[in-house]
């Protein structure tokens, strides 16, 4: 499942790129958030409110958002974005996984976050390259929005979901809100159409799973009558996916970190 150091990856990997500096690597992050949990003087002496929210609560830092991972994938329709896991994990460690990164901007006044890019694939990426990779295409290339600039960095929030579980569903049904991420493709005159939402959306949105349905045939493309979504032949893949998420002040307390500990 995604980790704080996952999302804490991708930060850096879109700061350096907006910095024109050379990013951590995956291995060099990890390790860093390790030894940052396990710094007590940091908890104890400092009390900061960023470490404590991230090392003690992350998970419980949730967003209230329109769609945070209204995701875009980056292949086509036909190629095969909070966890309770933010100190480091004795699990054997995910190092391949189909991804999603998003970025979400955070209200100053209300917390609220709007989505700001998100982009991911389905095919399984080695995660080093992957997310670095998508942090970045999700931040300057999604068509919907203007490419992320520095400025921007101090209002974001990271998400990361790896994607795992993939079924074919008996039927366009055959999927559980708040479990199932929904993946869709369907024929309608001659034309194709796919699109997919991530697990934590419908439930964000506080759809039906009819609700649910109908705006992933919307996302795709299609303009038929809504009444009518029952008579399309939808190809329905369920998957599951567990989102972790960060705030940039909590990025920038562990950079801070990084830099006073190591000179990096």
């Amino acid at each position: 499942m995604a980790t704080v150091a996952h999302c804490l990856y991708c930060f850096e990997s879109l700061a350096a790129h907006l910095e024109s500096r050379t990013p951590m690597t995956l291995p060099e992050v990890q390790e860093s958030w390790d030894k940052y949990c396990k710094d007590a003087d940091i908890v104890s002496k400092k009390q900061s409110p960023a470490l404590l929210n991230v090392a003690a609560s992350s998970a419980s830092a949730s967003s209230i958002s329109t769609p945070s991972s209204g995701s875009t994938l980056s292949l086509a329709n036909d190629t095969p974005a909070t966890s309770t896991s933010s100190l480091p994990s004795e699990r054997p460690a995910i190092t391949e996984s189909p991804l999603f990164v998003t970025w979400n901007t955070v209200s100053r006044t209300s917390g609220r976050t709007s989505l700001r890019g998100c982009i991911g694939t389905f095919e399984s990426q080695e995660l080093g390259g992957g997310l670095s990779s998508y942090a970045l295409t999700s931040a300057l290339d999604d068509s919907r929005f203007d490419p992320i600039s520095k400025r921007e960095l101090p209002s974001l929030e990271a998400a990361v979901t790896l994607l795992t579980d993939f079924e074919d569903c008996d039927d366009a049904m055959d999927w559980e809100l708040g479990t199932h991420g929904l993946r869709i493709s369907f024929t309608d005159r001659k034309r194709r159409y796919g699109s997919t939402y991530l697990p934590n959306v419908a439930v964000e949105q506080d759809w039906t799973k009819e609700e649910t349905l109908v705006s992933l045939m919307r996302k795709a493309g299609w303009v038929g009558p809504r009444d009518k979504w029952r008579d399309v032949d939808l190809h329905v893949v369920r998957y599951q996916g567990k989102k972790e998420s960060l705030q940039y002040p909590e990025y920038k307390h562990w950079r801070d970190w990084v830099e006073g500990s190591t000179g990096a």
